[in-house]
């Protein structure tokens, strides 16, 4: 048997994300493994692409194709693979079995790579904020988080889960330090929504495709490393604090996703998010799930109260709500900040009414999103179309619940109010007790 015919041939299952960390991290300088391809899901347009030769090394020449996630079985048929690897988030568990379903009666094993062989060591202290799922108020929580270590004098640098929807060599490590870095990378409004807030904190953001060669880059000018997952993924960095956030609003879920489970198994401190808009007995069911499944972390109970830039601006006039885009898609969200921020509003205009056939094609494919528009972003045919929407409407004035700064992005005919769901504890130092409890054992604050 040749060299080439005895090693194992894989495919990843992704979404542009964990899918190449793990291949970097664990099948890239491996001789006994030939990844044969990824395949795409949740993002549009990764499909038909290739992992570049930069990125795949010497052992690809070629890069490796990324596929479309339909058609696996014949996929494991016809390219005789020995292995699927399950890399992305954000999903039931019964999406994950349903996979595993497909690539086993293929004749292929079926495997989750975990955080011992995934996760990179960092050589500075790193606290990583997690999420059972989408848009349970991590971004709040990591600008919260962000702006205390800033006020101790502290420098920091945000690790993003990866979003690398362009082109990904030029992607492989990505710094931001101000709005004319997001600008100059052609970023998404998904990234943005992730990458702006952390620059108004005045950290530095990482991205990119290549974890290990970002972490180098982050280490040699921060303090401390705050991981800002996303997807409810585990952190890519090994985590010296671990923050998880849990949803009462979404109450069952924390223990119903992949990998959400998994961070909130691993996490040392939970937080309980949304205590102020969620029904009692559902905050008290989520209490009782955490105790469950990590009796041994520490609990937090928070509020996200929303504030709104200009209410008086809104009083009273004809409103369209855009909202942030991965909440409402697969976060499973019907709404968020900027329809709780809008009630004052004398009408909410319904945006599926001026919809373009692009937007139209979203609420088609998540049809329990309500009265708003999910601010979806990945191209630019997607952003002006996102656009026309708006302007077609009949709305007076734009409430925006997404992270990033809308109208500086699209070219909009109507006044722009941005609304942001803010981070608060229920009982005030419980969070920042723990924080700097952590800083001072790690040597970077006096006790």
């Amino acid at each position: 048997m040749s060299e080439q015919q005895a090693r194992r041939r894989v495919v990843i299952l992704g979404a542009a994300g964990r899918d190449f960390h793990d291949f970097n991290t664990v099948y890239r300088d491996d001789p006994g493994v030939e990844v044969v391809a990824f395949t795409a899901t949740q993002i549009p347009d990764i499909a038909g692409r290739r992992y570049p030769p930069e990125l795949a090394g010497p052992r690809y020449p070629d890069g490796i194709p990324i596929l479309d996630a339909t058609g696996l079985a014949e996929l494991v048929a016809a390219r005789a693979i020995d292995e699927v690897a399950f890399a992305y988030s954000d999903v039931t568990h019964a999406t994950v079995m349903h996979q595993a379903s497909v690539a086993l009666a293929a004749g292929a094993d079926f495997v989750l790579l975990g955080p011992r062989r995934t996760m990179l060591q960092a050589r500075r202290p790193v606290i990583a904020i997690s999420a059972v799922r989408t848009g349970c108020g991590k971004s709040q929580t990591a600008r919260w988080l962000t702006r205390l270590l800033g006020a101790g004098g502290l420098s920091v640098a945000a690790l993003r889960h990866p979003m690398p929807y362009g082109d990904l060599s030029r992607q492989a490590v990505q710094r931001f330090a101000s709005l004319d870095d997001i600008d100059a990378a052609d970023c998404t409004v998904e990234e943005r929504e992730e990458y702006e807030p952390h620059i108004a904190a005045g950290s530095v953001v990482y991205a990119g495709v290549d974890y290990a060669a970002i972490l180098e880059r982050a280490e040699a000018e921060a303090d401390v490393i705050v991981w800002d997952g996303g997807n409810n993924d585990y952190p890519f960095l090994r985590p010296d604090l671990h923050l998880v956030l849990v949803d009462p609003l979404r109450a069952g879920d924390e223990t119903a996703y992949h990998p959400g489970e998994t961070v909130l198994r691993m996490a040392d401190v939970v937080i309980v998010a949304k205590t102020d808009a969620a029904a009692q007995a559902d905050v008290r069911a989520v209490r009782e799930a955490v105790m469950d499944a990590n009796p041994a972390a520490a609990l937090v109970l928070a509020r996200s109260p929303v504030v709104l830039d200009d209410a008086a601006a809104v009083a009273g006039r004809r409103v369209l709500v855009v909202e942030d885009g991965p909440t409402l898609t697969h976060g499973g969200m019907a709404y968020g900040a900027g329809y709780v921020a809008a009630a004052a509003a004398a009408h909410i205009v319904d945006p599926r009414d001026s919809a373009t056939p692009a937007i139209a094609a979203v609420y088609a494919a998540y049809p329990h999103i309500g009265k708003v528009l999910p601010a979806v972003g990945y191209s630019p045919a997607q952003l002006a179309a996102l656009a026309a929407t708006i302007n077609a409407s009949e709305a007076e004035v734009v409430v925006s619940g997404t992270p990033c700064d809308l109208a500086r992005l699209i070219a909009l005919d109507k006044p722009v109010v941005r609304a942001r769901y803010e981070f608060a504890e229920r009982v005030p130092g419980t969070l920042e007790a723990i924080v700097r409890r952590f800083l001072v054992e790690r040597g970077l604050a006096s006790g």
